[in-house]
């Protein structure tokens, strides 16, 4: 029987993670072609690098080269969408306010989600992709992104409110790139 070869290996680890490299990209571009090209880029640079992953969580380790890609790519192509001022205000949200949101976020039409998870800045939506869409753990969210566990928690917050914010306002229609 043949040792498996590198390629093999690669493909194993890395392709069941396609459609959530895909996901993630789309979401920090904001646009299809972008993100086939940071995709791309980002499994190339994997399989440059597969050597050295000492096996774990794959999933977690290719959305980090998919995430440092996107990155690199917007720093290349679009550097004024990295930048993002945040507000150090402190923001509070019970634990009932999560059940609401739930509920609203999930009864309301996914055009008007789409542009309210597009209006948000990158560090704020790289969070609510991967926690919401992915269904990542805050622990994973933070290596991914390497940020402490807390600013994962702090931005997924802040990112919820603004999320809320836009979908409750009925101005957003007339400015959708406004929260």
């Amino acid at each position: 029987m043949q040792k498996p070869t590198k390629l093999a290996n690669f493909e194993q680890t890395a392709l069941p993670h396609l459609s959530a490299a895909y996901n993630l990209a789309r979401w920090l571009t904001r646009n299809e072609a972008d993100a086939e090209d940071v995709v791309q880029e980002a499994y190339l640079r994997a399989f440059k690098y597969y050597g050295g992953f000492r096996g774990g969580d794959s999933r977690s380790w290719l959305l980090t080269i998919v995430r440092n890609t996107c990155y690199t790519w917007m720093q290349q192509n679009r550097a004024r969408e990295l930048t993002t001022v945040f507000d150090d205000e402190i923001e509070s949200l019970s634990s009932d306010a999560a059940n609401p949101e739930s509920r609203l976020l999930s009864s309301i039409d996914s055009q008007l989600l789409k542009q309210a998870l597009e209006a948000l800045p990158i560090e704020f939506r790289e969070v609510v992709v991967l926690r919401e869409l992915e269904g990542m753990s805050y622990k994973e969210i933070a290596d991914i992104a390497d940020v402490p566990l807390g600013t994962v928690m702090s931005r997924l917050a802040r990112a919820r409110k603004r999320l809320h914010q836009y979908l409750t306002n009925d101005q957003h229609r007339e400015y959708p790139h406004e929260v």
